[in-house]
């Protein structure tokens, strides 16, 4: 145990967190301000979209803000709830009903923090780029599908009334429309949009989208729309009391938290190694970073929040604006427990068109073409790995996309490594030359030899002919796996058996015991056959063919 506690010590918050405050506070003061601006109209959007409330979209971002904030292991990240949660909490909402998500998030957010705790973080760095941005087109897609239900009628839909797919949902809300509310949600999502895109040509501060929610909403009262609302909004917290979880759902819970987590942990790591590369922020812990996104959603649960993950937009907003320590990220928090506190009145009027518009221009800003035509004009592979990744997003689930897109990717890094195992039948032509050298081949081999490329190998080899000795030349062999190992000893043993003797030369001291251990050695006719260097290999082969051609 005690063991356990010292090896786990840079896991927890720490004094050394702070060490650039001195310096830097008042820029992580203004940055925070400035980010919880623009992460107030998300959370809000968020919470609604997930098929929740906004309050508890709002409690998520400051419960969890905060907390990954204290223990999460970048100095910058900014947490809360996101799009992409969201595509995975709808399905769940509709299926398991809105009570489930507390304890779902507090599932989560145990098996996070585990995850952290057994210093899986690194794993991230096995997803491919265009996994990454086929990923994040599929959630752009389908948070922007996810907001037609919103500006389609003044009701949500019941659980169950609609797919859980969004392409289908969506077509299902269009088809169902209110014409007259939906001409009055478009005028809303148009003005929200103008705001949020000439706001910034203004100065960069300026939150666009909050001008254009005020906007919207002052509008909608003044003119009696009947464009629904956020409701009441709580003027303080609820007290924090921990989720109720069925023993008898707990079985059916599970890999829906299990889906949640692992997406909480991709996005939170992928968000921390963006924000690390936009500016000198200090490096960040990516086991420590999961234990503290795991320590948020656990707190999220308790206040009967919503999963958290790192959110880069926000995160970029908070650099952008000067942040260089987590008391950024603290500051974003306070700003928004303020809100609750101080306008929940107003905030409750928020037309939830208004937030669709905020939403629907997310979506849109998650996309960068230039990334998309980088990719698509990178290579074929690529370009197949990107594209299916964001149509399984889409189509079907999150989690397998980036496994698929992963396994796919796998797939095109193993052929290519194949490819790069040369194997090639020589001819001897030695100085002084031999009549003696036409009943000799020497093969030789370069690169790896592991599975992928070792069948291919095999029937090269196989394809010798009928020589008296083969030398196999392996001093340009590099990596070897088990399957190669096999392989070398399955051709000295058929080739053995067709009458024709095998010698082996240069074998690599790092390569000698897996050859001891798998038989490659072994399947020689003698010990003797095997050589450091050429020169010796061919005056055994070719003494041995003259004996050959003496007993004929």
């Amino acid at each position: 145990m005690r063991t356990a506690a010292v090896r786990s010590r840079d896991l927890w918050p720490a004094r050394e967190d702070y060490r650039l405050l001195r310096r830097t506070w008042r820029k992580d003061v203004l940055a925070g301000i400035t980010v919880g601006i623009v992460a107030l109209p998300l959370a809000l959007g968020f919470g609604v979209s997930s098929g929740l409330t906004a309050e508890q979209g709002l409690v998520t971002a400051i419960v969890a803000g905060l907390l990954a904030a204290v223990f999460g292991g970048s100095n910058v990240q900014v947490s809360g709830p996101t799009g992409a949660m969201v595509v995975v909490l709808v399905p769940i909402v509709a299926t398991y009903g809105a009570a489930a998500i507390a304890a779902v998030t507090l599932i989560a957010g145990v098996l996070v923090m585990a995850t952290g705790l057994l210093r899986l973080g690194r794993i991230v760095s096995i997803i491919p780029w265009p996994v990454i941005e086929g990923f994040t087109l599929g959630i752009a897609c389908i948070i922007f599908l996810q907001q037609v239900p919103l500006i389609t009628s003044p009701h949500q839909a019941a659980p169950g009334e609609h797919s859980s797919n969004a392409v289908v949902a969506a077509g299902q809300s269009l088809a169902a429309a209110d014409p007259v509310y939906l001409a009055w949600a478009a005028g809303a999502v148009v003005i929200v949009a103008a705001c949020m895109l000439i706001a910034p040509r203004i100065h960069p501060s300026v939150p666009g989208s909050l001008i254009g929610i005020a906007v919207v909403a002052v509008l909608a009262a003044l003119a009696s729309s009947p464009l629904a609302t956020i409701g009441t909004i709580p003027a303080s917290l609820p007290a924090p009391s921990l989720p109720s979880i069925d023993p008898e759902l707990l079985g059916v819970l599970l890999p829906a938290a299990a889906t949640v987590a692992a997406l909480a942990a991709i996005e939170s790591l992928l968000s921390a190694r963006v924000a690390g590369s936009m500016a000198d922020t200090g490096a960040f812990d990516p086991d420590r970073e999961l234990v503290g996104q795991g320590v948020a959603s656990i707190g999220a649960s308790l206040f009967g929040g919503m999963p958290a993950t790192g959110a880069i937009a926000r995160t970029s907003v908070s650099i952008r604006a000067g942040a260089r320590t987590r008391a950024a990220s603290i500051v974003h928090a306070l700003v928004l427990l303020a809100v609750v506190y101080v306008a929940s009145g107003p905030v409750g009027m928020i037309p939830l068109a208004a937030l669709a518009g905020v939403l629907f221009m997310t979506a849109i800003r998650m996309v960068h073409t230039a990334t998309v035509r980088s990719i698509m004009t990178s290579t074929r592979s690529d370009a197949w790995i990107f594209t299916i990744t964001a149509i399984v997003t889409v189509s079907f689930d999150l989690i397998w996309a980036v496994l698929i897109g992963v396994a796919l990717a796998a797939v095109v890094a193993l052929r290519g490594a194949a490819r790069t195992t040369g194997v090639a039948l020589e001819p001897i032509q030695a100085d002084p030359p031999s009549d003696l050298d036409s009943s000799i081949v020497a093969v030789r081999f370069q690169g790896p030899l592991f599975f992928v490329s070792a069948e291919r190998v095999q029937e090269t080899v196989m394809g010798v002919g009928t020589p008296s000795v083969v030398i196999l030349r392996l001093a340009r062999l590099e990596r070897v796996d088990a399957t190669g190992a096999q392989v070398l000893a399955q051709i000295v043993r058929s080739l053995e058996r067709r009458g024709i003797t095998v010698l082996i030369k240069g074998v690599r001291d790092s390569h000698s015991a897996l050859f001891r251990r798998v038989g490659v050695l072994a399947a020689l006719r003698h010990h003797k056959h095997l050589f450091v260097d050429f020169d010796g290999a061919l005056e055994h082969a070719r003494s041995h063919v003259a004996r050959e051609r003496e007993q004929v």
